[in-house]
């Protein structure tokens, strides 16, 4: 008895899935810049808001920046191969990024509200059609 392989049908949420991927990269890029920048520049960071003062220790920062950079890294890439750990990886990280955008309302007010935006996208697209990615397994609808 041979087994057919069957590809998973594919939508135009393919390309979304790769833009999460592609954004997860870009965001991978700049948190590890950040961070380098961190390391190397003054010790403190504060932001003054009106009856708020933050203060941010740089190198600590920095360094969970760097780190941060390189986890976004590759999880986009092992989220272009379809593996299903990298999408589940994928939507933490989405959702730990929408939360941290959360604390920044404050003090980036639109930003934080399109990178949110962003990143229920992403979550959307991967948990929805996160399975087009993959090549080569038969849809749980098909009878052989």
């Amino acid at each position: 008895m041979s087994t057919a392989h069957h590809p998973v049908a594919s939508t135009g949420w393919t390309g979304w899935v790769r833009f999460a991927g592609v954004i997860l990269i870009i965001n991978g890029v700049f948190s590890g810049l950040q961070g380098l920048v961190a390391l190397t520049g003054p010790d403190t960071y504060y932001l003054s808001t009106p009856g708020t003062l933050f203060l941010f220790d740089a190198k600590g920062w920095g360094w969970w920046n760097v780190a941060l950079g390189a986890l976004l890294i590759l999880t986009a890439v092992a989220l272009f191969s379809g593996a299903t750990w990298a999408r589940v990886l994928a939507v933490v990280v989405a959702g730990v990024s929408a939360v941290v955008q959360l604390m920044l309302i404050p003090a980036q007010p639109w930003w934080s509200l399109i990178v949110i935006a962003i990143d229920v996208l992403i979550i959307y697209a991967i948990i929805a059609h996160g399975d087009e990615l993959r090549t080569g397994e038969t849809p749980p609808n098909v009878n052989s």
